[in-house]
């Protein structure tokens, strides 16, 4: 019973208080469910209170305090992530970050933009857009997501493929350890010498500490975008387009696929003019006018080659921002066509696509779930939506299992866990068939140096016995082993 949870200490309760404004520290229980679960809704939590800093200097005192009092903490920004990555942990607090969105300085002759974590992705673009500059990475949630956790799951997005990952436009960042220290990693320039613990920060999942400051790397709009819809009988034939323009040497910015189940509910609630076909590709190329023209020409042959039905083609940016419309909205476009849905986030090699693809749809068949697949084709990164009912007795359970089965498959065909959703708390127990005992051994010793108390959100990243059982792969750290890490750096 809510009665009977366990509440926050009332000095903890009231320090806290006096660190960020009685107005900015939430402990009703009707505000604490909007905390429970991030775009993941399967895992909920609810915390012992949530505290919003507004500055460093506040979320160092409050990690400080967290510290002093042993006190798991879990930092959340928009709370769009796929994977439980902020999800709550029950005798812990989440600190949020939404306060946090100032764009703090814009250097456009270095091409660098300094921000607090909780500016929204899509907001540095529109800071610098009006002078020639883009922010490249982009996640379909990119008008909600937040650049604290784009670092802190290293995300990606559609034109990841040409541009890179979040690791590749982060020059530096201001990191919260967790016992309150203040660090700054990295520096201005695209090379700073010594150790590169910003690339370990990037990426960790919140397990390290909290990014309170993030200097990003912007760069100049290209010259010409020319954007396609090509529609194919089949994912198969799409996804022999895809490696046959990789196979050329093209290197677009963008090529996304989407099943006719994707395309049917885009169609429905986004009415994005896609035709009805097995499958489409949206490919996007940029960059000079004379070489978009002729890599365009390119891909508009390959794509008849392989069986392409039919090549549409954008012609203005009205039309451009209406295809991608329906990409980017393909996640939530599924609530139109199933109660619930479960995203899944495997990688597999380009030139395994249809192999897995296939293996999908006989997973679909074993499981009696349909699956509806929407993904970045160009560098294999896999999001199968898993759709099921949540009021069905064992629906949940029945999602999870086909999800499990999915990774499995990917891992089989020599790919990964993860492209940008994170391992958070749905693929924690999951390592172990990536990993073996000896690399969770070494990430566990990083995460000891940084964080020997384990308070810097618990329960994520890495399989511990007491998350996942007694899994014969999985590494049992010794606490006295990672404090001794810890005091030795």
């Amino acid at each position: 019973m809510e009665s009977e949870r366990r509440r926050l200490d009332p000095s903890a309760r009231e320090e806290l208080r006096q660190v960020v404004g009685a107005d900015w520290v939430l402990t009703d229980p009707d505000q604490l469910r909007t905390y429970e679960c991030d775009g993941l809704t399967g895992w909920r939590a609810v915390p012992l209170a949530v505290v919003l800093p507004a500055s460093t200097q506040q979320v160092a005192a409050v990690v400080g305090l967290c510290h002093r009092m042993g006190l798991p903490f879990v930092a959340r920004g928009s709370g769009t992530g796929l994977s439980g990555g902020a999800l709550p942990v029950e005798d812990g607090i989440v600190i949020g970050l939404s306060r946090m969105r100032a764009i703090l300085s814009i250097d456009l002759e270095n091409e660098r933009v300094v921000v607090q974590p909780g500016v929204p992705n899509l907001e540095v673009t529109r800071a610098v857009a009006p002078h020639g500059f883009l922010y490249a990475p982009d996640p379909s949630s990119q008008r909600v997501c937040s650049i604290g956790g784009n670092v802190a799951e290293n995300s990606g997005g559609a034109h990841c493929l040409k541009y890179g990952f979040t690791t590749n436009h982060v020059l530096a960042a201001t990191l919260v350890t967790s016992d309150g220290r203040v660090a700054h990693l990295g520096a201005a320039v695209l090379d700073a010498p010594g150790y590169d613990l910003l690339g370990v920060v990037i990426g960790s999942e919140g397990t390290l500490g909290i990014v309170t400051e993030v200097t990003l790397r912007v760069i100049p709009q290209p010259e010409t975008v020319k954007t396609l819809l090509a529609a194919f009988p089949s994912t198969d034939a799409a996804g022999e387009a895809v490696a046959g323009i990789i196979a050329a040497g093209v290197v677009p910015a963008a090529i996304e696929m989407m099943d006719r189940a994707t395309i049917e509910a885009v169609e429905f609630a986004m009415h994005a003019g896609y035709p009805d076909c097995g499958a489409a590709l949206l490919v996007e190329l940029d960059g000079p006018a004379a070489e978009c023209e002729a890599l365009f020409g390119q891909v508009v042959t390959i794509c008849r080659a392989s069986g392409s039905e039919e090549v549409r083609v954008a012609s203005d940016e009205a039309e451009r921002a209406l295809l991608w419309k329906g990409r980017r909205g393909a996640f939530s476009a599924m609530g139109r066509v199933s109660p619930d849905y479960y995203v899944q986030d495997g990688v597999v090699p380009r030139s395994r696509l249809a192999e897995v693809l296939g293996g999908i749809r006989e997973l679909e068949a074993r499981h009696g779930l349909r699956v509806a697949n929407v993904f970045h084709a160009g560098d294999g990164n896999l999001h199968p939506l898993i759709l099921y009912d949540r009021r069905s007795p064992d629906g949940p359970e029945r999602a999870k299992a086909l999800a499990e089965d999915i990774l499995t498959l990917c891992l089989e065909a020599g790919g990964s866990l993860t492209g940008e959703h994170g391992v958070g708390r749905d693929k924690v127990c999951q390592m172990p068939k990536l990993f073996s005992i000896t690399d969770q051994a070494a990430m566990h010793r990083v995460r000891g140096a940084f964080d020997p108390y384990g308070l810097a959100n618990p329960g994520k990243l890495l399989p511990t016995p007491r998350l996942c059982g007694e899994h014969p792969g999985i590494y049992r750290p010794h606490p006295a082993e990672l404090a001794g890490m810890a005091q030795r750096l």
